[in-house]
């Protein structure tokens, strides 16, 4: 997880510093917004479901989009036990009947290993953002109750109502 998470952060700055003019890299900034903007998914109507033997194999959903979200997913898959405490603060829970920002990227973990992923994930910053965000302060040593009451601090104004997530003991 932790290499995932450095190759996430280096794209972003490789992205924003590759000897690119500020028009360039403001145009890329703005189309990777629009590719996962929260304005921009269907939520319940037409979220996309994958099955993958485990979590190491990606959805081919995923095949057409950016690199960087494909490494949130990658992330995510590495970080079940941490994004099941996290609320998601889209809408997602209301309009998706999503319990917690997991449920953003994959539906149902299986014993025997099998994901089953969910592409909702693609189309919101807002998901995106806190997956990342919970997996950084996870990795810089924060325990998951940390990590929920700074997810919650940071969204709870100007963003929907969260999912109904349980609160880590």
């Amino acid at each position: 997880m932790k290499k995932l998470l450095s190759i996430f952060a280096l794209s972003l700055l490789v992205l924003s510093a590759c000897g690119e003019d500020k028009q360039a890299v403001e145009k890329n900034q703005n189309a990777a917004q629009k590719e996962a903007s929260h304005e921009e998914h269907g939520h319940a109507s037409g979220d996309i479901q994958e099955e993958t033997a485990s979590a190491d194999v990606l959805p081919s959903f995923l095949d057409n989009k950016s690199e960087d979200i494909r490494l949130v997913y990658q992330i995510a898959g590495q970080s079940t036990e941490i994004l099941e405490w996290m609320p998601c603060y889209c809408g997602c829970g209301e309009s998706a009947g999503h319990k917690s920002n997991l449920n953003c990227f994959i539906e149902e973990k299986r014993e025997d290993g099998t994901i089953v992923w969910d592409d909702h994930g693609t189309r919101c910053l807002t998901c995106l953002e806190i997956a990342v965000q919970s997996a950084k302060m996870h990795k810089d040593g924060m325990s998951l109750k940390e990590i929920r009451q700074t997810i919650d601090n940071t969204y709870k104004e100007g963003y929907a109502k969260p999912t109904p997530t349980d609160m880590p003991a």
